[in-house]
């Protein structure tokens, strides 16, 4: 199926691009969050009609992360989780603890933007995570797991 891109989408295109791809992903994926449109003759020239709007808005988008991006950069979040004495979680400290606890913090950042690479944190300690608020934005910050006391 060929959609126009009415927003930036990670490894398919830009704002604009007409592109082909499967029916099941523009249907039930791209269409429905209103990253893109079936590419006919009217959704082109309407889009063209309305391209500057569009730029203006995904512009003012990035600069929301850009500012995002530099308030998280390099800061310190502190999760308490229930430890063993080999300092081993019963658990593990998600992509959402860190949403959740950054959200404590007043930086509204949605779980799906924090970057565990290798997975869930199952220890105590300093470990490094990246945030990605935006495609093109991306931060790195410090969580410290610590051990609960009871």
């Amino acid at each position: 199926m060929q959609v126009i891109l009415l927003d930036k989408v990670g490894k398919l295109g830009g704002l604009g691009d007409v592109v082909k791809v499967k029916d099941g992903y523009a249907r039930n994926y791209l269409i429905p969050s209103k990253l893109a449109r079936r590419a006919t003759d009217a959704a082109i020239k309407e889009f063209e009609a309305r391209r500057a709007e569009l730029e203006k808005a995904a512009a003012a988008k990035l600069e929301a992360a850009r500012t995002l991006g530099e308030q998280l950069q390099g800061k310190a979040v502190r999760i308490t989780q229930k430890a063993g004495v080999d300092g081993r979680l019963f658990g593990s400290v998600t992509n959402a603890d860190i949403a959740d606890a950054l959200a404590k913090m007043g930086l509204a950042v949605h779980k799906s933007q924090v970057r565990l690479s290798a997975g869930p944190i199952k220890t105590v300690g300093e470990h490094v995570v990246s945030v990605s608020p935006h495609g093109d934005v991306q931060a790195e910050l410090t969580v410290q797991v610590v051990a609960q006391l009871d």
